[in-house]
């Protein structure tokens, strides 16, 4: 039941609706610095630099994890934490591009979990050149980064097909042996760090 009473103030909307926690935003937009936006959905991560302005917020660049499949030769899936690092680091080296060098982590409503999906993407960002502030601690180490878990967990089920089938049906239907996940992310980083070589030279 909603509160009722003449000191009552209505909370905002967004912050009803479970979308906004103004109290954090107020003091990332004092910090002065670009905002480094990281959601998931339950199959991609999608990362935005964002700056606010009088008129409100303004992306400067994006990235989006299907972009990992469509133009970068990806075959697992968009929304697990090798993606969300891959899709950072597409971010990074685009604001690192537009002259971003310092920015703050937005992580909304999101509870920072250590070695979480967000993480991963903080991650890619770091590694793509750009500064932001944060703790060691809480980033995923690099086995869990290419994916190695993975490739542990299919070795494991490969003694029985019938679950390893139905574990890895969508890998498998794309000819992606889930224990050489390594290496297929090895590769599509290799793609997109070739990529952003021929985006400096066109520049």
């Amino acid at each position: 039941m909603m509160a009722r009473g003449p000191r009552y103030c209505v909370p905002f909307r967004r912050r009803r609706e479970g979308k906004t926690d103004y109290h954090l935003r107020r003091a990332l937009v004092i910090s002065g610095l670009p905002r480094l936006v990281a959601r998931g959905t339950l199959k991609h991560m999608i990362v935005q630099i964002v700056k606010a302005t009088a008129t409100g917020d303004e992306v400067i660049v994006s990235a989006h994890s299907w972009e990992l499949t469509k133009t970068f030769d990806w075959k697992s899936h968009c929304g697990n934490v090798p993606a969300a690092y891959l899709t950072g680091l597409l971010c990074g080296f685009r604001a690192a591009a537009n002259g971003v060098k310092k920015v703050v982590l937005d992580i909304g409503l999101q509870s920072p979990t250590r070695s979480a999906r967000i993480f991963a993407v903080l991650k890619g960002v770091l590694d793509a050149g750009v500064s932001v502030a944060h703790d060691k601690e809480i980033l995923p180490d690099e086995k869990r980064i290419q994916g190695q878990h993975i490739a542990n967990y299919a070795s494991e089920l490969s003694s029985n097909p019938e679950i390893y089938q139905y574990r890895f049906s969508k890998y498998l239907s794309k000819k992606l042996q889930p224990e050489q996940f390594a290496e297929h992310f090895a590769s599509t980083k290799e793609k997109i760090l070739s990529s952003v070589k021929v985006e400096v030279k066109k520049l």
